[in-house]
């Protein structure tokens, strides 16, 4: 059995319709995933993280490449790849018709657990997740962030070997969405492996111990959230409002993303006083602050993270 918990080469999806150009959802992505790490793949809206996951998710069939989870082809063999996975799909509800407890508890049961494991661990879950006071109301009445709750606590109460999860914290207020991440932290020191997609930049620095960055169905850099960080080469961001229309003022000075009319350069604080200088004669003004992932992610795709 490989020692990759999860590994792909090559990987390509190509959607085609009569009458239509075709179009590539996946240009050949290769990446692994270590057993019990936790890897982001961070992306724009649109940039495969979706498509990638159904993959190896046995959900969606490749136009080509190899994907493997722990050791088994998923293309060739998912069968066998099933038994190690568990997903939370962008798109995915709980049943309707049952209450968190029933939604839990079902799950585990048809993925084989027995009955004392079963309600040992859909407990645990809804407790992690804080859906203890909603546990038996039934989904169709629960709020949009209580229904992603169950479906996280639905697949961490499986305890699987791999887990992929489709922007997991989507739609959740911040308490929430920290009990996942604990919840997360907790799989993987028992011993799961975590693969998510988000394009939420603060979810994949807290944690990621890798992430890869996608955009239109590539992976362009792949690293720790502070690799790609010191990556920029400065250590101090100065954002200008209306500064996109004399950027070449500003290129001495470091990198320089221009974001719409806005403008962010990169500055080692050695050079910060002739920056602001510069900013002010410009009747620009100008915040500081320190580099974060998203000054990472502008130099590497040149676009924010939000924009479509």
């Amino acid at each position: 059995m490989s020692v990759e918990a999860l590994r792909s080469e090559d990987l390509r999806k190509i959607y085609t319709q009569r009458g239509a150009p075709p179009v590539t959802a996946l240009a050949g992505v290769s990446l692994n995933v270590h057993r019990g790490e936790r890897v982001a793949l961070l992306g724009r809206n649109g940039a495969g993280k979706t498509t990638f996951l159904k993959i190896a998710s046995t959900l969606l069939r490749p136009t080509s490449g190899t994907i493997e989870v722990f050791g088994h082809d998923v293309g060739r063999a998912p069968e066998k790849a099933r038994p190690y996975i568990a997903v939370v799909p962008q798109e995915g509800k709980p049943f309707f018709h049952l209450t968190p407890r029933e939604q839990v508890y079902t799950y585990l049961r048809a993925r084989g657990l027995g009955r004392e494991v079963a309600r040992s661990r859909t407990e645990e879950s809804l407790e992690r997740m804080g859906l203890t006071e909603f546990a038996d109301r039934l989904a169709i009445t629960l709020s949009g962030g209580q229904r992603q709750r169950t479906m996280v606590a639905t697949v961490i109460a499986t305890e699987a070997p791999l887990l992929f999860l489709d922007e997991p914290s989507i739609g959740m207020d911040p308490f929430a969405r920290r009990d996942v991440w604990e919840s997360l932290r907790n799989l993987t020191r028992r011993g799961s492996t975590i693969l998510l997609t988000t394009h939420y930049l603060d979810e994949a620095e807290a944690l990621s111990d890798r992430l890869y960055i996608i955009e239109r169905g590539e992976v362009l850099v792949t690293g720790t959230s502070e690799d790609l960080k010191r990556s920029v080469g400065g250590t101090l961001k100065v954002s200008l409002a209306g500064g996109a229309r004399v950027v070449e003022s500003f290129r001495s000075f470091g990198s320089c993303v221009a974001d719409g009319e806005h403008l962010t350069v990169i500055v080692a604080p050695e050079r910060l006083g002739e920056l602001m200088e510069l900013a002010v004669r410009s009747h620009l003004t100008a915040t500081v602050g320190p580099v974060t992932l998203e000054e990472a992610f502008l130099r590497v795709v040149g676009r924010s993270i939000n924009e479509d």
